[in-house]
């Protein structure tokens, strides 16, 4: 078995949704849950199949997110894995929606961090282990923290 980290190829600090389903039936569900969830959601989505024909499946929204869902998951290359790239929405807002996809099995990460992802080769194929997702703590929030992250919180509308 060979050690692989994939870093995601995200120049405009996109959200992303990295997880794993077990069935072609994905790419269309996965689709409907989020044109369900975010009216107007511009996104790309690819799936890699694992068995039958192994082909990077996708669909998207807008062209330029779906080529980039595509281009992630052909170097993560692992069997029933899926990338999606949102465009005007956060994972908040089509998570709940994506977890509701009843092929999903897992979800590694959803973020706008730059990701690394830990893919294992062997001689069979290639599966996701897990993912860095952003850098290190420096820290712990003082006073000034947690009056910044109450802040943002209520400035971008997740709470009152």
């Amino acid at each position: 078995m060979q050690l692989e980290l994939v870093k995601i190829e995200n120049p405009d600090g996109l959200n992303l949704i990295l997880g794993q389903s077990h069935f072609v039936k994905t790419v269309e569900d996965l689709h409907e849950a989020l044109v369900n969830a975010v009216p107007g959601v511009r996104f790309g989505l690819a799936f890699c199949e694992a068995s039958g024909d192994r082909l990077v499946r996708h669909t998207g929204t807008e062209p330029s997110l779906e080529a980039l869902a595509v281009k992630n998951a052909l170097a993560i290359g692992a069997g029933h894995t899926f990338v999606i790239l949102l465009g005007n929405a956060f994972p908040i807002n089509v998570l709940p929606a994506v977890r509701a996809v009843v092929e999903v099995c897992s979800i590694f990460c959803a973020t706008s961090n730059p990701v690394e992802v830990v893919v294992a080769a062997s001689s069979q194929g290639r599966g996701v282990l897990g993912v860095i997702d952003g850098a290190a703590p420096l820290g712990v929030e003082d006073e000034g923290g947690v009056s910044w992250r109450k802040g943002f919180l209520r400035k971008i509308g997740y709470k009152l």
